[in-house]
């Protein structure tokens, strides 16, 4: 019996279905007394994700292995977070506003402030997580590339 994640959802494979290929790209799916005809779309081997097309509606294809619960069971699957010490300014510019004051807790993707470069305003971003320290210059300040702008804890 073989496990396979089909756009998120675990399904097990108990011997009702059977793949034909046709040639590397093309195959047929004979599957409780039904012919339907696929196409792989996209392959990744290293992350063993499939993109294939039946009857024109596409699905993710993973196939799943004991190593996978194994790993999962060790809580190795969890995506490892960047602890935040400092941001430093990416560029040259003036910073508009900030979105986080001291004590705030931020996580990857939390907006942290604006800072107007060449007459564009960037919302940076937190790349990792942490509390904020102190925010160490004002709105209006001018900074340059480099600069330490926001500490964390």
């Amino acid at each position: 019996m073989s496990k396979y994640t089909v756009d998120g959802k675990i399904v097990e494979n108990r011997g009702e279905s059977g793949l034909t290929w046709i040639d590397n790209k093309f195959f047929t799916i004979d599957f409780m007394g039904k012919k339907y005809h696929g196409e792989i779309v996209n392959s990744s081997i290293e992350d063993g994700v499939f993109t294939v097309k039946v009857n024109q509606r596409t699905f993710a294809i993973r196939r799943n292995h004991a190593l996978d619960d194994l790993i999962k069971s060790m809580g190795l699957d969890k995506q490892k977070i960047k602890k935040l010490h400092q941001l430093q300014s990416p560029m040259p510019g003036r910073i508009l506003s900030y979105a986080v004051e001291a004590g705030s807790q931020v996580v990857p993707g939390t907006p942290l402030l604006t800072l107007e470069a060449m007459k564009m305003e960037n919302v940076i971003k937190a790349e990792g997580e942490g509390i904020v320290k102190k925010v160490l210059y004002a709105s209006e300040a001018v900074v340059e590339k480099g600069a330490v702008l926001i500490e964390f804890e």
